[in-house]
């Protein structure tokens, strides 16, 4: 698969903001997407930029250790949980961060870990291939800490055969893929996912 290019990948990027937006996931200024270019730079949103109205100049470059190279930009503050990303998996094309109040309030009533088999759509994940796959979602504490937070996320990844994501509590969803296509098909199983685990969750409270 061929990376894009800075042009490309600001046109791929605003299409899924407006999308994410229109399905409120992004509300406000929340969530971040990246990118990995053609010339091994990585494509990342500008901080504080509202992801449903996202222009050229809300996309910026950074080195593939987060170092600026547009200069008067400031990229998202997690910048290091995108870059951790693609300095481990060479496959990684896209990261994309988003605020869906589903993936927030499930962060913040399961604890640790959010496990999810059974489920037709997991075959929608690139390394799933039948519904008896059970994948596992972190809940990692947020952090304003980032460096320490991604850390804490190089440690799970470590320990994780085919990661398709994690939640940080209250705040929300990372998943990636080698392509902003594939990412962005991710979140959208995660989403209804997450939907039915919620209402699961739900419905065994009120049947109590």
């Amino acid at each position: 698969m061929t990376a894009p290019t800075f042009e490309q990948a600001v046109n791929e990027l605003m299409r899924v903001g407006a999308l994410f937006y229109e399905r409120s996931w992004v509300p406000a200024t929340s969530g971040n997407f990246s990118v990995r270019l053609d010339d091994g730079s990585i494509a990342i949103t500008v901080s504080g930029r509202h992801k449903g109205e996202l222009r050229a100049e809300d996309l910026m470059r950074v080195s593939g250790d987060g170092e600026v190279l547009t200069a008067g930009k400031k990229p998202s503050a997690e910048t290091a949980l995108h870059t951790q990303l693609y300095r481990r998996d060479a496959c990684i094309g896209a990261v994309l961060h988003h605020h869906s109040r589903t993936a927030t309030l499930m962060s913040k009533l399961v604890g640790r870990e959010i496990v999810v088999s059974d489920y037709e759509v997991l075959k929608a994940f690139t390394h799933y291939d039948t519904h008896e796959a059970r994948a596992r979602l972190p809940v990692f504490a947020n952090d304003q800490d980032v460096p320490r937070l991604a850390a804490k996320v190089d440690a799970w990844l470590d320990s994780e055969p085919d990661p398709i994501g994690y939640l940080i509590e209250g705040h929300g969803l990372y998943t990636w893929g080698e392509t902003v296509a594939d990412a962005r098909r991710h979140v959208e199983a995660l989403e209804f996912l997450l939907g039915c685990e919620l209402e699961l969750l739900r419905l065994q409270r009120v049947g109590r």
